[in-house]
């Protein structure tokens, strides 16, 4: 199921130095995002089908949190549904603002170790190529501009990888 944004208009907010001014923004829930590692070599990447941009990306498994689910309850639900992986170790080594400027998303970064396979539970709109890269792989598609998502890349700096 997709999930909506809470777009919140022309909301008053007083700046620092006194002024107030009048902003839109995105009210986010939250996510998460899933450095998973299948050995000390080799992470698990997608290939992702993103409808707004048209085109398939590469990035790590993520997700944005339900209601009442905690972080760590969100990050096994993606990276199962994803990948069709479980992870017997799961730590979350940090947090980001992906976009301040206009949301209040954080996202919550974990990496996963000691992973078993199972089958993947994709949602009807996920259109995901699974995809296991070493880090001279991951390097060489973001030198070439082919690996751009934000959020995986900084996910992989926190694990060291970049």
């Amino acid at each position: 199921m997709a999930r909506k944004l809470d777009i919140r208009r022309h909301c008053p907010v007083k700046l620092p130095n006194g002024r107030t001014i009048s902003i839109t923004y995105i009210n986010h829930p939250g996510a998460v995002i899933i450095a998973s590692f299948l050995n000390e070599d080799t992470v698990v990447m997608m290939r992702q089908f993103r409808p707004a941009l048209k085109k398939y990306i590469y990035e790590l498994p993520a997700g944005t949190l339900d209601p009442h689910e905690s972080i760590a309850t969100c990050a096994r639900r993606e990276l199962l549904e994803e990948t069709g992986l479980k992870a017997k170790k799961l730590a979350k080594i940090g947090s980001i603002y992906p976009v301040p400027g206009y949301s209040t998303e954080v996202i919550h970064v974990f990496k996963a170790e000691q992973l078993t396979q199972t089958e993947a539970q994709p949602e009807e709109y996920e259109v995901i190529e699974v995809v296991p890269m070493t880090k001279p792989q991951v390097r060489r598609l973001l030198a070439q501009g082919k690996f751009m998502d934000a959020k995986s890349i900084c996910a992989l700096v926190f694990c060291g990888w970049l």
